[in-house]
């Protein structure tokens, strides 16, 4: 066992010795990596077994072939441009990684390392080279190239989602938000294109809240076909079954089955796919971010029904869809913002609104600049009718762009009293509720207009939303208030039609408040127009003039009074008279003491016997209110004048460039307690060409001047005016004494005798 044991420990060293003296030749042949010599112009002319089994080729396979056409195509290339040339120059390369191409067409990764051999003259005599099998190395390479190129993607992506934050955190409004997304995400995905769309609609009269639809907020480079398709496509609520998930939707057989004109503008544009990511909030849609894309490598359909990311790579996904939550966040924010604003714009609006109705005077011009401000706030078009004792009447129509306005001037044709209410103000007002319009299709406008010219009258101010809301106080109906947004401003959304419902609802309250003011004041006029006499009658033998001006302040009428009648026996009478107050009870006591005083003319009575019938009648009638009165009594032939006076002031005499007031002594007022003797009774004569002038103490007593110094500015007044007309002398005096803010009435009555 032993002596067998030594034997083969001979043997083994004696093949130990024998393999290191052949040691040169195996190694190059058996060598760990492949050797080969080349000549000058790339032929081999010696190879080791080891590049052969490498290759698959054997010796006699490989000598006298060149080594570039042993390599890749791009491997070629590079030996023809740098290995060669730099071999030639250094004499040596290091490293060079070049594809070797095996007998079976794969390749064999390798690192050339090689010599060029020169003459004593440097000249090229062979070149040996050294090539390392480098699979391990270049698979090692590459996946460190991939964990490089997946950090910097990495890096690149939180860079883009920190810049979306950033970014959508500075946006207020909505179209803001539309711009940073549309744009980040473009750059992202390296897009042809982008655009937002948006959720509207789905709330209102009219609408389906499980219906709503798509409108572009934003668009950037997308082609204007494709958009116009996609539109189309968004009508049909495939927009909205798309965005579900995350979508590749390509071109392709599928897609012209499908949606041939999209595809077909697709294909016209150059684009081979769209990516649909959905934007979201709180598990609620808010729109869809659609991104157009080239040309891809080799192209073919993406399923439609299934989410895909396709050729997107998973955090490219996972950026996307993190980009759709964020832009549906920062919409949420920006929309709450922009509600805020506009609801602050409302709030003022409606402050100016009241502003407005409390600073307005009269019905017409309270509508005409309520509409006014409804078209530079709130709508583009306002058009308001009113209830009238004769029916509907359109008072305002009013557009927000002056450049426009003719074509709502053109609707007054077709407004009433011409013809009927339209309709949205026609059922608002017989509902005597608001009727909202959130969309306005021309299909309904064809159906609710009366002829051709008004439709294209109607479509010619593009409306997109319209809101017809009722005036109604105390329980009547006072007109409608019809508001039009036309597609530039877009639709009206709840809180604009609750703006327009308050508005109403002041402008109804002011309206009725309004209409009884100014019923009050006709009343007024027309009592007044009653109880004052008519124009004075023609007198022969004397030319009479008469003035009437009310106070500037309270009704329109009050208590004071003039009366000019002729009497049998070629006699006038003449009387002012002046009731304590300037309101409807003073006016109504007026009318009351002329109708007693001219129930007593039948008789003829004398000035005093006047007095005293009316001051023993006074309890009899139920009189209120006092008053004061002068009568008198002219013969027109002989000019003789009777004067009584109850606490009146006296007449002024006007004659020969003189006025003096006649002595009469008065007696107490009406209504005052009886006074234990007659009236007291002035008798002269009233010489030809003389004027007498009767007045209530309205023209000469006011806060700052007593009855003396009025007086007393009448006279001057009167001796001023050379005129012997008395209606040239009655404008003068009230020139004179009466001022623009008048306290109380004033009734004046001039009577010029002939001369």
């Amino acid at each position: 066992m032993v002596t067998g044991d030594r034997r083969s420990s001979s043997d083994v060293r004696a093949q130990l010795d024998q393999l290191l003296e052949d040691d040169p030749a195996d190694l190059y042949e058996n060598a760990p990596c492949g050797y080969l010599s080349t000549l000058p112009d790339g032929r081999i002319v010696k190879v080791n077994r080891t590049f052969c089994a490498w290759t698959g080729r054997t010796p006699e396979q490989l000598l006298h072939t060149r080594l570039r056409d042993l390599l890749s195509v791009g491997g070629q290339v590079f030996h023809d441009t740098h290995l060669a040339p730099l071999l030639r120059m250094q004499g040596a390369v290091r490293e060079v990684a070049l594809d070797v191409v095996r007998v079976d067409g794969s390749l064999l990764p390798c690192l050339v390392n090689a010599v060029e051999v020169r003459d004593a003259d440097g000249a090229p005599l062979m070149v040996r080279a050294t090539l390392f099998e480098a699979t391990a190395r270049r698979r090692y390479e590459r996946e460190i190239l991939a964990a490089r190129r997946a950090a910097e993607e990495s890096e690149a992506r939180s860079h883009t989602l920190q810049q979306v934050v950033f970014e959508l955190a500075r946006a207020t409004t909505v179209q803001d938000v539309a711009t940073v997304v549309v744009e980040q995400a473009r750059s992202a995905l390296r897009a042809r294109g982008a655009a937002l769309w948006l959720v509207t609609g789905g709330t209102g009269a009219g609408r389906d809240a499980a219906d709503p639809t798509l409108v572009v907020a934003r668009s950037d480079g997308v082609p204007g076909a494709v958009l116009a398709e996609l539109a189309t496509a968004a009508g049909g609520r495939v927009a909205l079954e798309l965005a579900e998930g995350l979508r590749i939707v390509s071109a392709g057989d599928r897609l012209t089955a499908q949606r041939p004109t999209l595809a077909a503008a697709m294909e016209a544009a150059g684009l081979h796919s769209l990516v649909v990511v959905p934007v979201s909030a709180a598990s609620r849609s808010l729109g869809v971010l659609v991104l157009t894309r080239g040309p891809a490598a080799d192209g073919g359909l993406i399923d439609l029904d299934e989410p895909a990311a396709g050729d997107l790579s998973g955090p490219d996904v996972d950026l996307l869809w993190t980009l759709g939550r964020q832009a549906g966040q920062a919409l949420e924010r920006a929309r709450l913002h922009e509600e805020t604003a506009r609801q602050a714009e409302r709030s003022a609006f409606l402050l100016d609104a009241a502003r407005l109705l409390a600073g307005a005077t009269e019905v017409l011009e309270m509508v005409e600049r309520l509409a006014g401000l409804a078209v530079t706030e709130l709508a583009d078009v306002c058009l308001v009718d009113l209830v009238t004792e004769h029916g509907a009447r359109r008072v305002a129509a009013r557009h927000g762009d002056p450049a426009r306005q003719h074509l709502v001037d053109e609707l007054r044709e077709w407004a009433p009293p011409a013809r009927d209410l339209p309709y949205p103000a026609r059922r608002a007002l017989a509902e005597r509720r608001t009727q909202w319009f959130p969309a306005v299709a021309d299909e309904w406008l064809a159906a609710t207009v009366r002829d051709e010219r008004e439709l294209r009258a109607v479509r010619g101010l593009e409306p997109a939303s319209i809101v017809a809301v009722p005036l109604v106080a105390e329980g009547r109906a006072l007109g409608v208030v019809t508001l039009t947004a036309d597609r530039r401003r877009g639709p009206f959304s709840a809180a604009d039609v609750e703006v327009a419902e308050q508005l109403a609802a002041q402008l109804s309250l002011v309206m009725a408040k309004a209409q009884r003011y100014e019923f009050e004041t006709r009343t007024s006029h027309t009592l007044q127009a009653n109880l004052l006499p008519p124009p004075p009658p023609d007198v022969p033998g004397v030319a009479v003039a008469v003035r009437y001006l009310a106070a500037t302040r309270g009704v329109e009428v009050g208590g004071d009074f003039y009366d000019v009648a002729p009497l049998p026996g070629g006699q006038v009478a003449i009387a002012v008279g002046d009731v304590v107050g300037h309101d409807i009870t003073a006016a109504a006591t007026m009318g009351q003491l002329r109708s007693v005083y001219r129930a007593l003319l039948v008789e003829s009575p004398a000035p005093s016997a006047v007095i005293d019938r009316l001051q023993a009648s006074w309890p009899l009638l139920g009189l209120q209110r006092m008053a004061t009165a002068l009568f008198a009594t002219l013969d027109l032939s002989s000019g003789r004048l009777r004067v009584a006076s109850a606490g009146h002031p006296p007449p002024l005499l006007v004659a020969g460039g003189r006025a003096e007031y006649l002595p009469v002594q008065p007696s107490r007022m009406l209504g005052a307690p009886p006074a234990p003797a007659p009236a007291p009774e002035w008798t002269g004569v009233l010489p030809p060409g003389a004027t007498l002038v009767l007045f209530t103490d309205g023209l000469v007593e006011n806060r700052s001047t007593d009855i003396d110094m009025g007086l007393a500015r009448l006279a001057a007044s009167a001796v001023r005016t050379t005129t012997a007309d008395p209606d040239e002398l009655v404008d003068r005096l009230l020139a004179d004494l009466a001022g623009t803010h008048r306290a109380d009435d004033i009734a004046l009555l001039a009577l010029t005798r002939a001369g």
